[in-house]
């Protein structure tokens, strides 16, 4: 399926015109990677703006939290300079009931001073001090009986403690009210309590309470107010703490979103997203374990995600408008280039009609006006072409004609060469009579190129007759020696591609005082070798030079104005030039079968010369008789 839809993709996209492609490469090109860019940056924006809104509720979350501890430290200290008073303590653990000027003489001195606490201090709303010492008269509103708070849901909660710190949110703290569930003015209140325990710290000698107002205790989650965020502390018992005209809580109340909220353990800040009534809200909070209560700072995103939405819905504008704009630019820009490319169809249509002499009006010095000049030099090219092929066909006829005058000449040359062969034999001149049999071979041979390749067979015999020819010239001091196994006779080879080497081999190695017995043996071995069919050729004439040698070598597949100039260099000083024959069949091997074939000579100075000719191994199941 997906091949198929592939496949119906690239068709259509193939169908389209040169216009269309190109707007397309644009789109895909450019629009693509912009939009994409776009897309990126705005998301990039949105995640900032959520991470600016998070670090921002952090913060005051972190004030918050500093500003509780603070009121923590405040208040312990309170209650420890309370417990430290001496006086104080020597009061409450009295053994004996005072008379009336002990008393007054403690009122106005010791605890007149005590009072001090509360003013020196007008954050906090109370310090008060319960006792059961039936000794002990109450001061109001510091030094109070113990049975006041004995009904206080609390007090059992304070005395398991033994004498540590217990943290409490009530409603009220007028003891005269007793259990009712109506707050005070400045109330709630956040209080602290610890038992009072005697000298001996066994025995229990009453109950510390030092209180603040929760507005003052927890100073920002009052007096803070943003648009889209709002603290609010959950105590121990779910009550919530805040500022219930807060701007957030018009759409939903403080309970409401507290309830959807997931409530963590955790010391540190954590952060959370959440619905409720279809209206997207964060929620960073920290958990506070010496008071048991969570502080929660609640962030609407109602405004943020409206923004986000409008600056998505503004960049897809922008970038359907820029689409547009640059399609039609593209467009126009485009028709305008492709003006001259239909121009040069409509030409090419009337060059496929038979019209090769269209008027093609394109020009310029850009790519379109370039094809259109080569375009007018291809129907020139093309014109010239034909009329050549007009003369070629008019000389082929000619040639035609010819050829068949030339096979009645050699047909004639053949017939009189068997009357001359005939007459010899009546004479008893048999040397001259095997010569014209050699000859004639040679001629049948040469002249009958119906093929340009043949088998080994059929150019050793061409090679036998040469040397035939060649002995009655050298008076029989030429000895030809083949070498070939009757399964490589039908090897394909080029027409006439031994008989040069052969001709070299005599031609260069004749030097009767150098050879031995005066005779110039040339062998011809042929044999598969990796795969190759290798033909050596060699001789034990005067050999060649090792720098001559190098040079020959190199002649052979050289360029051929290179090869001009390096062979007047390499002939210089001999009368005859060399090389040549060698030279031809290098290059019609190389043509024929590739650059992996060839010819290489190997010499040796006064000792002998080979040529070793290599093929691709190839037997031909006919040939090319002689």
């Amino acid at each position: 399926m997906r091949r198929y839809g592939y496949g119906a993709v690239r068709t259509y996209v193939a169908g389209l015109p040169i216009q269309g492609k190109l707007i397309l490469s644009f789109v895909l090109i450019i629009f693509i990677p912009i939009v994409l860019f776009a897309w990126y940056m705005l998301n990039g924006i949105s995640d900032g703006s959520i991470r600016e809104m998070t670090k921002k509720a952090e913060n005051i979350l972190d004030i918050e939290k500093n500003n509780i501890q603070n009121n923590i430290e405040l208040m312990e200290w309170t209650s420890q300079l309370a417990e430290s008073n001496e006086d104080m303590k020597d009061y409450l653990q009295s053994t004996d009931e005072m008379d009336i000027a002990a008393l007054l003489e403690f009122k106005d001195k010791t605890f007149s001073n005590f009072e001090q606490l509360l003013f020196n201090n007008p954050r906090i709303a109370a310090i008060r001090m319960y006792t059961d010492n039936p000794h002990v008269y109450e001061f109001w509103p510091v030094v109070l009986s113990e049975s006041r708070i004995r009904n206080k849901p609390w007090y059992g909660t304070v005395l398991e403690q033994k004498g540590m710190n217990w943290w409490e949110i009530q409603r009220s703290i007028d003891i005269l009210q007793g259990q009712t569930d109506d707050a005070d003015v400045d109330g709630p209140f956040v209080s602290l309590f610890r038992e009072l325990a005697s000298f001996d710290r066994t025995t229990h000698n009453g109950v510390l309470e030092v209180s603040m107002s929760v507005r003052q205790f927890f100073t920002k989650t009052f007096s803070v107010r943003e648009p889209t965020s709002q603290l609010l502390v959950v105590a121990r018992d779910g009550g919530i703490y805040t500022d219930e005209e807060a701007e957030i809580f018009r759409r939903a109340s403080a309970q409401e979103l507290t309830g959807a909220i997931p409530l963590s353990p955790e010391e540190g800040n954590s952060t959370g997203m959440f619905r409720y009534g279809g209206q997207s809200y964060m929620a960073v909070q920290t958990y506070i374990p010496k008071l048991d209560i969570h502080l929660v700072n609640v962030v609407s995103l109602a405004d943020t995600l409206a923004d986000i939405q409008r600056n998505r819905t503004n960049l897809v504008f922008i970038v359907l408008l820029l689409a547009a704009v640059l399609i039609v630019v593209s467009a126009f820009m485009h028709s305008l280039i492709l003006k001259r490319l239909k121009i040069l169809r409509e030409s090419m249509k009337k060059v496929r009609g038979g019209d090769f002499h269209p008027d093609v009006p394109v020009y310029g010095s850009d790519e379109v006006g370039e094809l259109g000049h080569h375009y007018r030099q291809m129907l020139k090219k093309i014109n010239a072409l034909i009329a050549e092929q007009v003369n070629r066909q008019a000389a082929t006829k000619e040639a035609e004609i010819r050829s068949l005058k030339n096979q009645i000449d050699s047909h004639f040359l053949y017939n009189t060469l068997e009357n001359l062969k005939m007459l010899a034999e009546v004479e008893g001149q048999y040397t001259i009579s095997d010569s014209l049999t050699s000859l004639g071979g040679m001629m049948r041979y040469s002249l009958q190129w119906t093929h340009d390749r043949v088998r080994l067979r059929d150019e050793i015999e061409h090679i036998r007759n040469y040397m035939a020819i060649m002995n009655i010239r050298y008076d029989g001091r030429l000895e030809l020696r083949v070498d070939v196994p009757p399964e490589s006779m039908d090897q394909e080879v080029l027409k006439m591609s031994l008989q040069p080497i052969v001709e070299n081999a005599v031609k260069h190695g004749m030097n009767p005082s150098e050879l031995k017995d005066g005779k110039l043996q040339v062998l011809l071995t042929a044999g598969t070798r990796l795969e190759q069919f290798v033909i050596e050729i060699t001789d034990n004439g005067c050999g060649i030079g090792e720098d001559r040698l190098r040079r020959l070598n190199r002649m052979l597949r050289m360029e051929e104005s290179d090869y001009r100039e390096f062979r007047s260099e390499f002939d210089k000083g001999k009368k005859e030039s060399g090389g040549i024959g060698l030279r031809n069949v290098e290059q019609r091997m190389v043509m024929s079968y590739g650059a992996d074939y060839g010819i290489r000579v190997e010499s040796v100075e006064r000792s002998f010369t080979r040529v070793v000719m290599t093929l691709p191994k190839f037997n031909l199941g006919g040939g090319e008789s002689r």
